[in-house]
């Protein structure tokens, strides 16, 4: 476990390249032994054009995948930190894995993210970590949604270790408070306006299976297939029904949204958990439509009802429901400073050949 000095060392170190890359494509290496922008130019210059192939070629087969990736990447930082101890399988963990707490439900492609990696270590062996892995093809499913092209630093280590109990407790819930979530993200040194662009991403729990396709995305110089939760994805019947049938009076839903949803959700225990609810009215595009829906008592979980009221957060989600250039802008830097957030360097982690055990 690093020291409190060397977590110290991070975070200065960190809030430093996010002021000076952020929004300007400049992106420059800072602090010895920390995450760097450049980490892979000599090691294994083409790891990102490899990522980006593979997710693209999945997302081709299958539209739904950037929520999952997205998804993965948030569940997997929650945790431990961003250190890819989601992706280790219960054997070499002792019966310990992540993906056994009931808070990972609906939890996907993992194995895109283990092919990624044969792929990378043909290549390059040895060098490239699974948690950068996931971090890239979380950004980069968010660019190929039509999303802004967000730079990241890489450079982080694997874990040895992962833990269903810390799952089980660190995972927000779908009825998390607006109080729970602020300093969730606070410890993650988001502001507040962050942590409502980050917000709309942060509880996806599935992906809408129907394809559309997104406007002109002028980063790739293509269309986009897209999917998403809030932002990118959808909901499980499971996390909706305890806001339609035992609703709090402060929990303001328009009347015709909750009759759609109660037609989808008909009974307060789900007979399956494949129902799938869309979460804004561009469920498979990455944009700001999610705020607009929020303002309109439109939002899926009650958290999208009390971020649109709470004095706090509803001047910003009015902010980024107006002006989605600024929403992108600002997700940007919360995207940077999640997917950084208590990382393992050098000795601290370790780079496995497999993604799925320890070395």
């Amino acid at each position: 476990m690093a020291s409190l000095v060397e977590r110290m060392r991070n975070h200065a170190c960190f809030m430093l390249f996010v002021k000076v890359a952020l929004g300007m494509g400049i992106l420059v290496g800072v602090c010895e032994a920390q995450l760097d922008y450049d980490y892979y130019k000599s090691s294994c210059p083409d790891m990102e054009n490899t990522v980006r192939e593979a997710v693209l070629g999945v997302i081709l087969t299958d539209p739904t995948a950037p929520a999952a990736f997205l998804r993965l990447l948030f569940h997997d930082c929650q945790v431990q930190g961003c250190d890819a101890s989601i992706l280790l399988d219960s054997k070499p963990v002792k019966g310990n894995s992540e993906m056994a707490s009931g808070m990972n439900l609906g939890i996907r492609k993992l194995e895109t993210i283990h092919s990624i990696k044969d792929k990378l270590e043909a290549k390059c062996p040895g060098q490239v970590s699974c948690a950068d892995i996931v971090a890239l093809a979380a950004k980069i499913s968010v660019a190929l949604s039509g999303g802004p092209d967000i730079q990241i630093p890489l450079g982080r280590k694997d874990s040895t270790t992962s833990s269903r109990q810390a799952a089980d407790v660190k995972i927000p819930p779908s009825n998390v408070t607006v109080d729970t979530l602020l300093d969730i993200f606070k410890s993650k040194s988001l502001n507040l306006e962050e942590s409502v662009a980050i917000m709309g991403n942060y509880l996806n729990q599935s992906a809408n299976p129907k394809v559309y396709i997104c406007p002109y995305n002028r980063n790739l110089k293509s269309f986009s297939f897209v999917t998403g939760a809030h932002t990118l994805g959808g909901g499980h019947c499971l996390n909706i029904v305890d806001r339609l049938f035992d609703r709090q009076p402060n929990d303001q839903i328009n009347p015709g949204f909750g009759v759609i949803l109660r037609l989808l959700c008909p009974t307060k225990t789900p007979l399956t958990n494949l129902t799938v609810v869309p979460n804004d009215k561009t469920p498979l595009c990455f944009d700001n439509q999610y705020y607009r829906d929020v303002l309109l008592g439109n939002g899926l979980l009650t958290i999208d009802s009390r971020i649109s009221t709470d004095q706090r957060t509803a001047p910003i989600v009015r902010q980024f429901a107006a002006d989605s250039r600024q929403f992108f802008q600002v997700f940007s830097s919360a995207f940077v400073k999640l997917s950084s957030s208590n990382v393992l360097t050098n000795k601290e982690g370790q780079v496995r050949r497999k993604c799925n055990q320890v070395n």
